[in-house]
Order: structure tokens, then C-alpha cells, then sequence
């Protein structure tokens, strides 16, 4: 049975680690923040992202980061949606799911090793019809190659990046794939969130340095067409902060940068 917790209006946190003594009122900003990142290391901790289906597969997904990405895809509305790194493939089924209600949209997935159980399992699906399956390495330039061919006409794509989160792999990721991004809509690079739990008993110390935000940050600064839309990432608690990238319009760009804007996919 749940524990009822008494918290009144006065109530406060206290945060002792390391020596340090954090202490703010609960119903504040700063009390949100820091009930929200101690959420997603105790998330991360015990795993319960892991515990989490959609359709009856496993999706891998924080419950806050599930209503914000049906959320963006039903702003969007993108004919292409790319996934990179597919897992069990939940993610593309609560894709697929929002886009059969919109009524169009074809969603790829590429997974640098796609399981016989989770092909299976995908494939099997009342959903499936809008789902293709590409395996390979998401940064090697043949599959790139495949996958801006099914991108090809496109007037919105959408692509989410969620395979490897080594920072490196991550960058070479934003660089290919941020051509295919359509005004208006979105690159998602996901998963920053290894960045703020490597603490965690089973955390690792390379965490703290090798994960997507320093990629993610690089990235923006070399690319003024794509901006960090904070609106996708305000629940707090989620694997993704600073990852929801919206691409600017052509008319939203400094003169200077205009030029550069083009896009592979779509229209300008």
C-alpha cells in the first residue's frame, strides 16, 4: 500500500553528499529541480525505465520523456520519422502508434544489430506497416546512405538519435544526420542524461565527461540553424536534457547564417 508523506507548506529538502549540505523549500523551482534530477538517478538506479512497455513491447524510456515524444509528433506531423538505435523497438511502435492516428508517416529504424526476437516482434505487430528496419552502423555512409534515400521528398522529417551515447559517436551522429532534419522540426539527440547519473552506485566515472552533452553543445555552437527547445525537456525529470534540437526556419536565421540553412530532405 502507498505511504502517505506528509509535506506541508513549509517543508523542506535537505541533500547531504560528499561533504556537502544542500538544503532548499520543497515547493520551489529549486526544490523541483532537485527532486527532479534526484528522480532520474534513482530511476537510472533501479532501472525502471527498463520496465516499461508500449503495445507489449519494451519501449526503454523514461514515463515523462514518452508524453513529450508523442507530444513533438503530433506538432510535427513529419512523413519521415529515423530512429537510430531501435533496442526492442517499443519507440518505433509509440511512433507508429501517434502516426496512424495523424493518418500518414513512415518511421525507419536503424540498429547497428537488430535481434531475430525483436525483428519478430516488430514485424508482428498490427503497427508494422509503417515500420522499415534498417541494419547497420548508424554512422557508417551506407547506411546513411539507405536512409536518406527513404527520406527522399520528405517536407518534414524528424530524427531521433538513440544508439550508442559515447560523446564521439553521438557527434559524428549530429553531423550526418541534422541534413536530413526539416525546418520546423526536430533532431533529438537523447540519452544526456548518462551525463548527471554516473554517480549513481552503478554509475561510471566515464559518464561524467563521455556522453552527448558536450557533443550536443559543440554541435549548436557550429550550427546556428538549430536552436535547444527547452518546451520538450520542462517536466524536469528526463533522460534527455538540452537533446530536444529544433531546427529554425529559413526567416528565423541571422542574414549572416541564412545561407547555410538548406536541407538535404525537404523544403527550405
Amino acid at each position: 500500500m502507498a505511504k502517505f508523506v506528509a509535506a506541508g507548506a513549509d517543508a523542506t529538502i535537505t541533500l547531504k553528499s560528499k561533504g556537502e549540505t544542500t538544503k532548499v523549500d520543497l515547493y520551489s523551482e529549486e526544490g523541483y529541480e532537485l527532486l527532479a534530477g534526484l528522480w532520474t538517478k534513482l530511476t537510472a538506479q533501479f532501472r525502471r525505465q527498463y520496465d516499461i512497455s508500449w503495445l507489449g513491447v519494451p519501449i526503454i524510456q523514461f514515463p515523462e520523456d514518452i508524453v513529450v515524444l508523442q507530444e513533438l509528433i503530433w506538432r510535427v506531423r513529419p512523413d519521415v520519422i529515423v530512429e537510430c538505435g531501435i533496442a526492442h523497438g517499443g519507440a518505433l511502435l509509440l511512433y507508429a502508434t501517434v502516426c496512424e492516428a495523424i493518418g500518414h508517416s513512415h518511421i525507419v529504424g536503424v540498429d547497428v544489430e537488430i535481434r531475430a526476437h525483436n525483428r519478430v516482434a516488430i514485424e508482428a505487430h498490427p503497427l508494422s506497416s509503417r515500420i522499415e528496419l534498417i541494419e547497420g552502423s548508424s554512422v557508417a555512409a551506407q547506411t546513411f546512405a539507405k536512409v536518406q534515400a527513404r527520406c527522399a521528398g520528405a517536407q518534414r522529417v524528424l530524427v531521433l538519435l538513440d544508439s550508442n551515447h559515447a560523446a564521439d559517436h553521438v557527434a559524428r551522429e549530429l553531423e550526418l544526420y541534422h541534413q536530413l532534419v526539416t525546418p520546423d522540426s526536430y533532431l533529438v539527440a537523447m540519452d544526456g542524461a548518462q551525463g548527471q547519473v554516473y554517480d549513481i552506485p552503478s554509475g561510471q566515472r566515464a559518464w561524467r565527461r563521455d556522453n552527448p552533452l558536450p557533443a550536443i553543445r559543440d554541435f549548436l555552437e557550429r550550427h546556428p540553424e538549430f536552436e535547444n527547445d527547452g518546451h520538450f525537456t520542462r517536466l524536469k525529470a528526463t533522460s534527455s536534457p538540452d537533446g530536444f534540437l529544433r531546427r529554425r526556419r529559413r526567416e528565423e536565421m541571422p542574414a549572416r547564417d541564412a545561407a547555410g540553412a538548406g536541407v538535404v530532405a525537404g523544403a527550405a
